[in-house]
């Protein structure tokens, strides 16, 4: 079975899915480790899990988890379950049963990005100035950074993270806490950070409407610009060829093989109309990605061919969030108002 966006039944019905209304603002989701399940995290505290599969019955909600909104969320790398943070400070880890245990407590700060490392196991998490990782059980802080940190994640291999904040990025050795940080600096706020798949290139959108990327072994780095707006959602492709970004109208990727981006346009694709694409997620293992929109419409794209079509028209709420099931036939998205959507792609 494939994604083959040339099929005319994409372009006469949207695919199956289920959509289910809830009254808090989601603002992330996640996927199961074995794909057998769909997290969304709400602004009420509660997190709703829902079976991936679109006809099976549907879970009923659960009594809210945070003491306030949650405001990240990830699959467990440790087991089928899933890992929340909230603006309560508190970092949970969620069995499907729905049993919740704490792995950190940062009174009085928020918890509000999450990245995870399948192979290592390992969580990292935001709490203002510092970068928490927990480990085989273990709790470690990285910090504090010169200010709020925005986003973080692992290397490739999970023996660093990256955390961005004003003033560039910071990479640290998870392995050795007194090692000194590596630092990449450019001046201005960086709102959200992704390491290459290949583990080659650290990429930040920032407050200036830019987009910047750096080289790790060369220690180099560059700029791209033209947005209309801050470049808040990243996503590199499953063999970092590409890096999607939001902010546009259309799908916008930047080209990383060979020689890179540098004196090349971005390829650009889809037609405009719908808005400005407000999250981008690149399929786990092919060459589609998924654009939400900030008038609610999603659609998904392939680099390859430049196609995209819709899979979920306009209703006026931003899409918020995006996830891939591990294997790639399920799609998941939150908005605004408070709808969670798991689309079937299986044609």
């Amino acid at each position: 079975m494939k994604l083959d966006l040339a099929n005319p039944a994409w372009r006469t019905t949207l695919p199956p899915s289920r959509t289910v209304a809830t009254d808090a603002p989601v603002s992330a989701c996640a996927f199961s480790r074995d794909g057998a399940a769909v997290a969304f995290a709400l602004g009420d505290g509660q997190v709703r899990v829902l079976p991936a599969d679109t006809e099976a019955p549907e879970s009923a909600a659960a009594a809210p988890l945070h003491q306030g909104a949650v405001l990240a969320l990830a699959a467990d790398p440790a087991g089928d379950g899933f890992v929340s943070g909230g603006d309560d400070g508190r970092l949970l880890r969620l069995g499907r049963d729905g049993t919740a245990g704490e792995l950190a407590n940062q009174k009085g700060k928020w918890i509000e990005h999450i990245a995870v490392h399948k192979a290592t196991g390992a969580v990292a998490a935001v709490a203002g100035r510092m970068a928490l990782v927990v480990k085989d059980g273990e709790l470690n802080e990285f910090g504090p950074h010169q200010s709020t940190v925005a986003d973080v994640d692992f290397s490739k291999d999970g023996s660093r993270i990256a955390c961005a904040h004003y003033g560039g990025v910071t990479v640290w050795s998870i392995g050795n806490v007194a090692l000194p940080p590596r630092r990449f600096a450019w001046a201005g706020s960086h709102v959200a950070l992704k390491w290459s798949t290949d583990g080659k290139f650290i990429a930040t959108g920032t407050q200036e409407n830019d987009i910047h990327v750096w080289r790790i072994a060369q220690s180099t780095d560059m700029r791209m610009q033209g947005y209309p707006a801050k470049v808040k959602s990243l996503a590199w492709s499953a063999d970092a060829r590409w890096l999607f970004t939001s902010a546009q109208p259309v799908f916008t990727a930047w080209p990383f093989a060979g020689k890179g981006p540098e004196g090349k346009p971005p390829v650009q694709f889809g037609e405009e109309g719908a808005g400005l694409i407000t999250v981008v997620a690149a399929h786990p293992s092919a060459e589609f990605v998924a654009g939400g929109y900030d008038s609610g419409e999603l659609q998904l794209g392939d680099i390859k061919t430049r196609r995209s079509v819709v899979l979920k028209m306009a209703d006026d709420s931003a899409i918020t969030c995006l996830a891939w099931s591990p294997g790639g036939f399920h799609l998941a998205a939150g908005n605004e108002r408070g709808d969670l959507l798991v689309v079937d792609l299986r044609r």
